[in-house]
């Protein structure tokens, strides 16, 4: 892993492009309303024993990565979306959306869980973000 010495985000190769940015999750998430923020806590603490996970700020989301980023977390002003990436397709009632990752890939699939509050964060949905843990470790 590699830190950007001026934006202290961690990639996976040296000297990562990338945008910096001046933004800390703190400020991301400063005018979310308190149902986001308990659903963003939910997912940190679902999260919390997965190591190595790093939490960072991007330019309007939170993401956490181990090897690569593997979770993004984007706020809204009534819920937010928890979007991750895996090598097979799912298929899960729990997902607010699911595809393959651009129109030529096959390889590579992104997924959405939408929460609009705390308390809502289910086995299931773990379950689906782990996989997207271990995705990003490979």
């Amino acid at each position: 892993m590699w830190t950007c010495p001026k934006c202290q985000r961690p990639f996976r190769r040296k000297s990562a492009w990338h945008i910096c940015n001046e933004k800390t999750v703190d400020e991301i998430f400063a005018d979310a309303p308190d149902n986001v923020l308990l659903a963003f806590d939910d997912v940190l603490v679902a999260t919390a024993g997965w190591e190595p996970n790093t939490l960072s700020a991007g330019r309007h989301a939170a993401m956490l990565s181990n090897v690569r980023v593997w979770l993004v977390l984007r706020p809204a002003r009534r819920w937010l979306d928890l979007q991750f990436y895996t090598a097979r397709p799912l298929t899960s009632a729990q997902l607010h959306r699911s595809g393959p990752y651009s129109k030529k890939s096959t390889r590579k699939f992104v997924h959405v869980i939408r929460l609009y509050g705390g308390g809502e964060l289910t086995e299931e949905q773990v379950d689906l973000l782990r996989e997207g843990y271990r995705y990003a470790e490979s």
